[in-house]
């Protein structure tokens, strides 16, 4: 390995032998070419990665480039890579000079920076201040490839090739740049997938992950968990009974007691996790009479609650379907009452309200 602290050195109180100098040159050069054929290599190999992993998702994806730029005269270009942001750098022949930036860049408008540099051949005179040009000369140009060498020559970023949101991206929350590579995380409540790229929910009520007391019921959501509680209502006219942990019951109403006969005969409850932006309209909740005693069945949003946000449409003689009906950015909790009436020639036999209580996550996935 060739000491650039020893060619400084060196230069600082007299310039060493031109054939000295040129062969450290050279040797750098040799070294730049090795340098460069392993990253093209191993930019090859990584392309090729990313293309098939790209197709698998979308059509083939075309990035922007500058025009291949000539190398001047006498002289040599560094670097095969012209898309936006990436750098080509300009070396001249031993015995030329070069005129103009050593270094150019591809601008977003898919022009290089700067003007095309030249080279142009030295004076032929031999003396002090010659010679001290030529070994200033070459102390650049040693420099110059040191810094191509071990500063500018980055790591591909594939994070900024495939942006999240956009079609074929690598990963699906966040995609973390290594040298030479990339990885994915999820955030917490998603562990990631098989493939190093998804994220699957943990279900912390499944395995047991989760805070909630005995009296409560844990719900698992996308990201996390809910810990609710079921309670019967406590209403003016009429007292509930809990049946079951999701269902709570009218108790017998007093005979002629008109204001009790109106309150709902059952008071089912349910609770639904779903994820951010969720496309609509959705189906999410159906609601079934397992038997009929009057001649007519009415389903319907009972209160002002999700009225934005659902509705009920009849979807089979005893049936009702609560819809989303416009995407939903999370985190929020949405509340909606399905209400199915019973009825006989207009006369109301029983009310049946289904309370459903949505969780939408901050994640889309």
């Amino acid at each position: 390995m060739i000491s650039l602290h020893q060619i400084y050195s060196s230069s600082a109180q007299e310039c060493p032998p031109t054939h000295d100098l040129l062969n450290s040159l050279r040797q750098v050069e040799k070294m730049l070419a090795v340098h460069e054929t392993s990253y093209q290599q191993g930019l090859r190999s990584l392309k090729k990665k990313i293309s098939v992993l790209h197709n698998s998702t979308m059509a083939v994806f075309k990035i922007a480039s500058c025009p291949k730029p000539d190398p001047p005269a006498h002289g040599r270009r560094l670097g095969r890579v012209f898309g936006i942001g990436h750098e080509v750098h300009f070396l001249c022949k031993s015995g030329y000079e070069l005129i103009g930036p050593r270094t150019r860049v591809c601008l977003e408008s898919l022009k290089w920076s700067g003007q095309q540099p030249m080279c142009r051949r030295e004076s032929p005179e031999v003396n002090h201040s010659s010679a001290s040009k030529f070994c200033a000369s070459v102390f650049l140009n040693l420099v110059f490839l040191f810094r191509i060498l071990f500063v500018s020559v980055s790591d591909i970023d594939e994070c900024h090739l495939f942006p999240l949101g956009q079609p074929g991206r690598l990963c699906v929350h966040q995609c973390v740049n290594t040298p030479g590579s990339f990885h994915c995380i999820c955030p917490s409540g998603y562990d990631l997938t098989r493939d190093g790229r998804g994220c699957t929910d943990i279900d912390e009520c499944e395995n047991r992950m989760h805070n909630c007391t005995a009296d409560q019921l844990c719900v698992n959501t996308y990201g996390g968990f809910q810990c609710v509680t079921v309670e019967c209502p406590r209403m003016k006219n009429a007292t509930y009974i809990k049946t079951s942990s999701m269902r709570c019951e009218r108790n017998p109403c007093m005979l002629g007691d008109k204001a009790c006969t109106q309150a709902p005969n059952s008071i089912s409850f349910h609770f639904l996790s779903v994820v951010s932006n969720m496309s609509a309209p959705r189906i999410l909740f159906r609601v079934s009479a397992a038997r009929v005693l009057g001649d007519t069945l009415r389903f319907g949003l009972a209160g002002d609650r999700g009225r934005g946000h659902f509705s009920v449409q009849r979807s089979g003689r005893q049936t009702g379907t609560l819809l989303l009906v416009t995407p939903i950015k999370g985190p929020a909790t949405l509340e909606a009452e399905v209400e199915m009436s019973e009825l006989e020639h207009n006369t109301l036999l029983g009310r049946y309200l289904t309370k459903v209580t949505l969780f939408v996550s901050p994640y889309e996935f």
